[in-house]
């Protein structure tokens, strides 16, 4: 008995697995960044926080960035199957098959789109629109004609969708007012989410261009991609001491938490500069890690 429950447990594991290689878990922070400052922003202006509302949202968004990544991981698989330096992608080795790849991607979008529902209920129309676009921006990242990441404008999508849209949408939805402090803060959020996908894509560039893509990475070069991670790295803290909107104010105190992650900022854009393509993997990890601290470290000093 014990050892049939094993097999069976063993077995659930190895099928799981795949899937956990293609929703990409390590960045799924990004998507719960915005909300929990956006969130924690509505709060200190004085809103009501409805624990329901923020739960939802959370999943909502949590939902666009699996199908994201699972649509990514589909219509991608072809172009990323040879002389891959990122994580392997489960279509492109054969772990699972493509078009049930796609289905779950629509899947996640529709789980989006029924939550998503809901909360125009509660926010209103702003609500509806950024719902619907950040549905429409993640199918349109990967799929139709021109591809988004194909493109150079896949940093600003993440800046728009992960950072400004995301965050003051999930202050609309507690406070149903717009608030700029949470517009800052979404470029807080958004600017070394981008500093992500520039990551990935200055890591790819001899693959992308050889797909015949121009993503900002192939664009710039690798010495000004440099320039411009740094901008995305370093902008944030900037913008956290400035005397508008003023965080300081709103929370009575320099947001020192956050602050106190800018030597390891600046040591992810030495790493960036003199590292080789090849370790690029573990850089994303940290650039993703280093948003997500950061995000949560100012939510922490807004609560205190």
């Amino acid at each position: 008995m014990m050892d049939a429950l094993g097999r069976s447990g063993h077995q659930w594991r190895e099928r799981g697995r795949p899937w956990f290689m293609a929703i990409r878990p390590r960045t799924l922070t990004l998507a719960l960044s915005p909300v929990i400052v956006g969130t924690t922003i509505a709060w200190r202006e004085g809103a009501h926080i409805d624990p329901v509302i923020f739960a939802t949202t959370l999943l909502a968004a949590v939902a666009i960035q699996v199908g994201t990544n699972l649509y990514n991981d589909a219509a991608d698989a072809g172009a990323d199957a040879r002389g891959r330096l990122g994580p392997p992608r489960v279509t492109a080795l054969g772990l699972l098959p493509t078009e049930k790849v796609r289905q779950a991607a629509f899947g996640a979008f529709g789980l989006a789109l029924v939550l998503g529902l809901w909360l125009v209920t509660k926010g209103g129309w702003p609500i509806l629109l950024v719902g619907l676009l950040s549905i429409a921006a993640g199918l349109a990242y990967s799929g139709g004609p021109r591809p988004l990441s194909h493109t150079p404008l896949g940093e600003l999508f993440v800046v728009l969708f992960f950072g400004l849209a995301g965050t003051a949408g999930s202050c609309w939805l507690q406070a149903h007012a717009l608030s700029w402090r949470a517009m800052v803060a979404g470029l807080i959020v958004g600017l070394p989410a981008a500093a992500v996908l520039l990551v990935n894509n200055t890591r790819d560039v001899m693959q992308d261009a050889a797909a015949g893509r121009r993503t900002l990475a192939i664009l710039l070069g690798r010495r000004r991609a440099v320039a411009v991670y740094a901008l995305l790295l370093l902008a944030p803290y900037g913008l956290l001491v400035l005397p508008w909107p003023g965080f300081a104010s709103l929370s009575g105190r320099l947001p020192w938490p956050a602050l106190i992650t800018l030597p390891y900022a600046l040591w992810l854009v030495w790493q960036f500069r003199h590292k080789p393509l090849a370790q690029f993997n573990l850089l994303l990890v940290n650039t993703a890690k280093l948003q997500f601290a950061l995000s949560a470290l100012l939510a922490l000093t807004l609560v205190q």
